[in-house]
């Protein structure tokens, strides 16, 4: 099992190298995390785009890309279109967002004749390294499903599981998180919580998994708030997934755990054919890294 990010770049070193495709790649951090990828031996990169404008970045920032085989295309539609297609057959093993809004992408990957649709939801995942966790933290869904359903939150663990699964963890423990750990009918994600442990209970999410809920924040990652709250579960202080129940709980903690907690971060969307790098443009280079490595090992494992 995976327990650090960097831990993370070494697994896609050892692996067969994966070939990733970036969409309108005219973006400064973007070549850099790239350049650093291919530097490890992590990827072999396409990018797709204004190629004098990528090479201009290059060449101003000392970016280095060898031989990096570019494609020009300057439209961003056609750009990314042409990047998802080089994933859908086979000539790339995933994708990554460049200097494209999400929305285009997100249409290229959903193309009834091109793209990367699996019949799946998709759906966006985080994962933290920080200094006071002992493991990976996952994070689901704080970057695209905006109030999601009972049946949109199963189909959102099973990509996290996924996930999950591609970086060796063989149990998962996953947190439906609330503000209590009482089912209220006032309160919908206590509901769905008691619901999907129910259901992981009739072994639904398969063999190796346990889902808590309703659970709180506290409880899931803290034995020692669990223990003052005399509350008993095999996920408290264990937690591998927290699947939170909007858009905005999971924008918020995340952040936290950014900016108040100093988290390392990755983030892929789940539930296409293959991986799609999708990270924020106020993420560092650092964070577009780990998130390329994130996908290639994922990628491997699909």
């Amino acid at each position: 099992m995976i327990n650090k990010l960097d831990n993370l770049v070494e697994a896609a070193q050892k692996q067969t190298k994966m070939k990733l495709a970036v969409a309108v790649a005219q973006d400064k951090d973007i070549l850099i995390s790239v350049s650093e990828a291919q530097g490890l031996g992590i990827i072999d990169a396409i990018l797709i785009g204004n190629k004098e404008e990528i090479l201009d970045i290059a060449d101003e920032f000392k970016i280095k890309l060898g031989d990096t085989k570019i494609i020009e295309i300057l439209n961003t539609a056609e750009a990314t279109k042409q990047a998802v297609k080089m994933v859908s057959e086979g000539e790339a093993d995933f994708l990554m967002k460049g200097k494209v809004d999400t929305s285009i992408l997100l249409k290229a990957v959903l193309d009834k004749d091109f793209g990367l649709r699996t019949g799946r939801l998709l759906s966006h995942i985080m994962v933290y390294e920080m200094n006071s966790y002992h493991k990976l933290l996952f994070l689901t869904d704080g970057g695209m499903n905006i109030q999601p359903a009972i049946e949109n939150k199963k189909a959102i663990i099973k990509n996290a599981i996924i996930a999950a699964q591609g970086l060796g963890n063989k149990e998962i423990k996953i947190a439906c998180l609330a503000a209590k750990e009482k089912v209220s009918s006032k309160m919908q994600a206590t509901v769905d919580g008691a619901e999907l442990k129910r259901l992981s209970e009739e072994n639904y999410f398969g063999d190796g998994v346990i889902v808590e809920g309703p659970i709180a924040f506290d409880l899931a990652i803290s034995k020692e708030a669990a223990k003052i709250k005399a509350y008993t579960s095999p996920v408290v202080g264990e937690t591998d997934i927290i699947l939170v129940p909007t858009i905005e709980v999971g924008n918020g903690v995340g952040k936290a755990l950014t900016y108040m907690a100093g988290a390392k971060s990755a983030g892929v969307i789940m539930g296409a054919k293959a991986p799609v790098v999708l990270t924020s443009r106020a993420d560092s280079s650092e964070t577009k890294l780990y998130s390329i490595a994130l996908g290639s090992v994922i990628a491997a494992n699909m």
